[in-house]
């Protein structure tokens, strides 16, 4: 089934005059004739271009016919499969998608003539036997086409409609939907951000990248937060990434060569403020006692690299935390090469307690040790070459180098469990169930849900791209070849929703998601509830 148009892809299509009287059944059709409405069409709040749309919606016998093409159907929570034993099967589904035009260059007639197909069509596992239907389904330039009656629209599927002279029909479903967001053109072309109520994006103009932020309910209020000149107009700039740290918003861009330049960490507060707050190659944590950096790059050859920057002070004014002969925040391979690892995955900060990794020498690579900030004693936790580590609701979880599986420990790193049947190259935690993911090929990943009483059950059947745990879901990026782009999944890695466009990239947002369709169809936003 292909994605714009299902092959005899059913349309449902609600009933414009229900008090109308009913013909006889059409069996022994082979060609009728349809009209294109001659009234205002609006699906889930989008108005439909019916004169340059290449699968206009239709109306024969009275009747409004809905075209059941691939995102037209998603757009109204439904799922349309049809194969030649079973013909086509349409059913309520966990599915949304953003509104797709499917406009053509040329204008549509005023009527057209339409089949009326035999094949078998099942609906919410009712089979449904066109010859025999008052309103059968059509087919029409190769999309099969469903009548918008009471009984399929109210009944079966639970939309909404209104009908007025002025208006014209009005169609709402109530699956979660996909709401386009109303920023300029440019926005897409470098990081966006949704939090506390407002968007971030940036826009280039010459040499500068200029960081804008607006109200997400009048979007066009946009101001100015910070800007910088990004130099040579003929090197294309750095693009700026926005993250979460801490319930506060940041932003990173990079500055000069990518040996002699250097990361610039921007905070933004609540009021909209922009303030640059480190620069350099490193990670960093909020303690008690200040700012924990981790230089990264060429300086964590130099080892002693851990430090402390007091409240309110830059980073030239710091204490070295830990041995100055060890490597802390890294991961080192045993031919002396040195990893960064993503923030989050080489060092935590618990209380006073700053747990991370350590290498003191080739035999001593990647150890998890402990050290206390207000004594500067270090304690080895973990004694084996650790990959990647992270603390979740004060449990230990690392995955050793000897096989890539994941574990977990208590604190003090006893009670060590093997969790992973398989090995782990991400993992997280969703009210005590654990998730991980192992690397199939370049940047596709087989997702897993940790299961100590029997095999680690597979929780989505293709390769993902990426996850997330947001709201206490996980948000799957699909490759942008499968036939969904996203998919949602609850604490227990059951289905929630699957997005039908393709998606290009997740961007950063503290309510629901935040998407960049490959289509090209601007972001679009996708508010999460729990179910």
């Amino acid at each position: 089934m292909n994605k714009l148009g299902i092959g005899l892809v059913s349309i449902f299509s609600l009933c414009m005059s229900i008090l109308m009287p009913v013909g006889s059944a059409l069996a022994a059709d082979v060609s009728v004739k349809v009209t294109l409405p001659d009234f205002e069409v609006n699906l889930n709040g989008n108005t439909v271009d019916n004169q340059f749309r290449e699968y206009p919606l239709l109306v024969y016998r009275d009747i409004t016919y809905f075209p059941m093409t691939w995102y037209d159907t998603r757009l109204l929570g439904l799922e349309a499969n049809w194969s030649p034993d079973e013909g086509l099967n349409i059913r309520q589904n966990e599915v949304t998608s953003s509104y797709m035009p499917y406009h053509s260059n040329h204008r549509n007639a005023v009527t057209y003539a339409a089949e009326v197909p035999t094949s078998s069509v099942t609906i919410n596992g009712k089979v449904i036997d066109n010859t025999k239907e008052k309103y059968p389904l059509l087919s029409f330039r190769d999309v099969t086409y469903f009548p918008m009656t009471w009984r399929f629209a109210h009944d079966d599927f639970g939309w909404e409609y209104k009908w007025d002279n002025s208006s014209g029909l009005s169609i709402t479903s109530h699956n979660t939907q996909m709401q386009t967001v109303d920023l300029p053109a440019y926005a897409d072309k470098n990081g966006v951000a949704l939090f506390k109520g407002y968007y971030y994006f940036v826009e280039t103009t010459g040499t500068t990248n200029h960081v804008y932020r607006a109200p997400v309910q009048q979007p066009s209020l946009k101001e100015e937060i910070y800007a910088y000149s990004f130099g040579n107009t003929d090197r294309t700039p750095w693009v700026i990434s926005f993250q979460i740290r801490d319930n506060s918003l940041w932003f990173t861009y990079h500055m000069g060569g990518g040996f002699t330049g250097s990361d610039r960490f921007v905070k933004i507060s609540d009021d909209g403020k922009a303030e640059l707050m480190l620069s350099g190659y490193l990670d960093f944590h909020d303690t008690h006692d200040g700012t924990l950096i981790v230089l990264q790059g060429a300086a964590a050859y130099e080892r002693g690299n851990l430090y402390i920057v007091p409240p309110g002070q830059d980073g030239t004014n710091r204490k070295r935390v830990g041995d100055s002969g060890v490597l802390y925040g890294s991961h080192v391979t045993y031919n002396g090469d040195v990893e960064n690892i993503d923030n989050g995955f080489s060092t935590s900060v618990i209380g006073d307690d700053v747990y991370v990794l350590a290498s003191h020498g080739q035999t001593d690579l990647n150890n998890i040790y402990k050290i206390n900030l207000k004594t500067n004693k270090s304690t080895m936790i973990v004694d084996a070459s650790v990959n990647l580590f992270r603390i979740i609701a004060n449990k230990l979880y690392y995955v050793k180098d000897e096989n890539y599986a994941l574990y977990s420990s208590a604190l003090d790193g006893t009670g060590e469990t093997k969790l992973s049947d398989h090995p782990t190259s991400w993992f997280d935690s969703i009210d005590g169930n654990v998730f991980y993911a192992t690397k199939k090929v370049a940047n596709q990943f087989n997702l897993y849900q940790v299961d100590l009483n029997r095999e680690d059950p597979l929780v989505w059947r293709t390769p993902v791209s990426e996850v997330r745990v947001l709201n206490n879901q996980l948000i799957c990026r699909l490759d942008e070849k499968e036939d969904y782009g996203v998919i949602i999944l609850d604490n227990l890695g059951r289905l929630q929703l699957k997005v039908a466009n393709p998606i290009s990239r997740m961007l950063t947002s503290d309510e629901g998601i935040l998407v960049d369709t490959s289509s090209g169809s601007s972001i679009q936003r996708i508010s999460l509830t729990n179910k």
